[in-house]
């Protein structure tokens, strides 16, 4: 027997059982009550949801179209400071190799007629770390957050700012903006300060490694109060820089200011903390890194596409890096211009390397969120907006 033969019986059954019309009407009129649920449900979302997908896709096409060629909404800029202005000392990352440079350095800062303030874990030690990472996060909130304090400075870098950044509280250091100064691994604060609070903050001479010496040139100290204390454009960061600076692809570019230590900057790629690249000047140094660590950093930055986002590249003195077993004779090494050469030229942007800031005695102070001029041509980076009120 077909398999249409065995369905009838079945077919005949069901139209033989009791009541079965009602039943199947009564199935068929759920059905299609379900039906109805399902469209209006489906209509429901539609109407509730669809303008929330479309105005979010305007939002990501109005970001993706955003002109960054110019800074946007002016970041804060922090009050000047004035004659017997105090300064609270922090220490967010390492602790000093000797504590007495902490008192040598304040001697200094007070020569120069501030009054300074200590914040309460400054001379902690935990390790390679100035205290533990609340106690420094907190010493950082404290003296944004103390009315009688005017501006901040770090005692130094090393290690540890990083580790900071999910503790602090930006909101109440946007409303409490003030002047905020450290180089090197304070770069992660620096980037964090622009990206979350929106302010500028300064890439400058710190106590330990710069306040501490007799000798610091006088270059370094002029550009630190002149910059701090003028609310005004401070121009050329090397007026009165006797060095040389060298170019290596002319032309000029105009951008917010954004950078800092490049192993730094390259550890906050893909954090809240990145800053933005596109538009920007990228202005950059480091320490004691051979020119094969510079270049794999770079490579980092070319990878994730951020240098084809730059409108132009400064580049400072990079103290020690060098290849200590490079034997011209012999063999051929890189130095640090052939790798930035090889890695940069190719962006067809205007570089200039051997400006007067980073780990040296003429480290100049650089307001990183200001508006700034690269003319690479003539080997000048020029602060054109002002950085203070």
């Amino acid at each position: 027997m077909g398999r249409a033969s065995r369905q009838l019986p079945r077919r005949g059954i069901l139209a033989t059982m009791p009541d079965a019309e009602p039943r199947i009407a009564a199935r068929r009129s759920r059905n299609q009550n379900e039906r109805n649920r399902n469209t209006a449900e489906t209509r429901w979302t539609q109407r509730k949801i669809a303008p929330v997908f479309s105005a979010s896709i305007a939002s990501l096409r109005l970001n993706s179209a955003r002109d960054f060629t110019t800074p946007s909404a002016m970041p804060i800029r922090p009050r000047h400071l004035e004659p017997g202005a105090t300064l609270g000392i922090i220490a967010p990352a390492s602790a000093p190799p000797k504590p007495k440079n902490v008192d040598l350095a304040i001697a200094a800062l007070e020569k120069l007629k501030f009054k300074i303030k200590l914040a309460k874990n400054v001379h902690k030690r935990l390790g390679f770390l100035a205290g533990s990472d609340r106690e420094r996060a907190a010493d950082v909130m404290q003296m944004f957050t103390d009315r009688k304090v005017d501006g901040i400075i770090c005692v130094r870098g090393g290690y540890g700012t990083a580790r900071l950044l999910p503790l602090l509280d930006y909101a109440a250091i946007k409303r409490n903006a003030k002047i905020f100064v450290g180089y090197s691994d304070i770069t992660s604060l620096h980037c964090a300060f622009l990206v979350k609070s929106d302010l500028i903050s300064f890439h400058g001479p710190m106590l330990n490694s710069d306040f501490t010496h007799d000798d610091l040139p006088a270059f370094t100290t002029q550009s630190f109060l002149r910059t701090l204390m003028r609310p005004e454009p401070y121009g050329d960061i090397a007026a009165g820089y006797d060095g040389k600076t060298k170019t290596l692809r002319g032309g000029v570019a105009n951008g917010q200011l954004i950078g800092g230590n490049i192993s730094i900057l390259c550890a906050s790629l893909g954090t809240p903390w990145q800053p933005p690249f596109r538009g920007r000047i990228l202005f950059l140094e480091d320490l004691d890194e051979v020119p094969y660590r510079f270049d794999r950093m770079l490579t980092q930055l070319l990878n994730a596409g951020l240098l084809q986002q730059v409108a132009g590249i400064a580049i400072g003195i990079n103290k020690n890096c060098f290849d200590p077993n490079a034997k011209t004779a012999k063999e051929y090494r890189q130095t640090m211009e052939d790798v930035f050469r090889d890695r940069l030229l190719p962006l067809k942007i205007p570089v200039v390397m051997d400006l007067p800031f980073g780990h040296i005695p003429h480290n100049a102070t650089l307001p990183v969120g200001a508006h700034v001029t690269l003319d690479a041509t003539n080997g000048r980076l020029i602060i054109v907006g002002p950085a203070v009120t």
